[in-house]
């Protein structure tokens, strides 16, 4: 795979671990350590009214079967994740596509898809190599408050 071969969606063969989402009900795989990426998750829920997201972290048993899954490095825990049955998607992309399914003034970002996925792909690489320094890096992968348990696999 080469180096911008990451952000176009991947498609394979339906398995039982594609049934943990839809495209009308994606999963987010995140960096459960990773103090920006837990931050993204509770943006995320908070403006998620329909609650159409569900999540797992990528060291989850979950996780790393997913990525397994559809032959993505299980030790790359610096993307984001989309997966949306069969389909998944990565780094910028991924974060476009959650913002435009929140709907209201977060989808208008969704415009910058229109910008090159290298060039995309550049930024969120930049941010994800320094977020320890900058968001912090946490022991372990937080539990989710009782209210939100039932939007995460893991």
């Amino acid at each position: 795979m080469g180096r911008w071969d990451r952000s176009p969606a991947r498609t394979a063969p339906a398995t039982e671990l594609d049934r943990l989402s839809s495209a009308e009900r994606p999963l987010v795989l995140f960096d459960g350590v990773c103090g920006l990426c837990n931050w993204w998750v509770d943006f995320v829920l908070r403006r998620d009214r329909k609650a159409v997201f569900k999540f797992a972290p990528l060291q989850s048993v979950t996780g790393q079967a997913i990525l397994s899954r559809h032959g993505l490095p299980t030790d790359d825990l610096t993307t984001i994740v989309l997966v949306r049955g069969a389909r998944i998607d990565r780094y910028s992309t991924a974060a476009l596509e959650i913002l435009r399914r929140l709907g209201g003034v977060w989808s208008m970002l969704y415009v910058f898809v229109l910008v090159p996925p290298p060039v995309r792909d550049m930024v969120y690489e930049f941010v994800a190599a320094r977020r320890f320094r900058w968001f912090g890096q946490l022991d372990a992968c937080p539990v989710p408050a009782p209210e939100e348990q039932a939007r995460f696999l893991e």
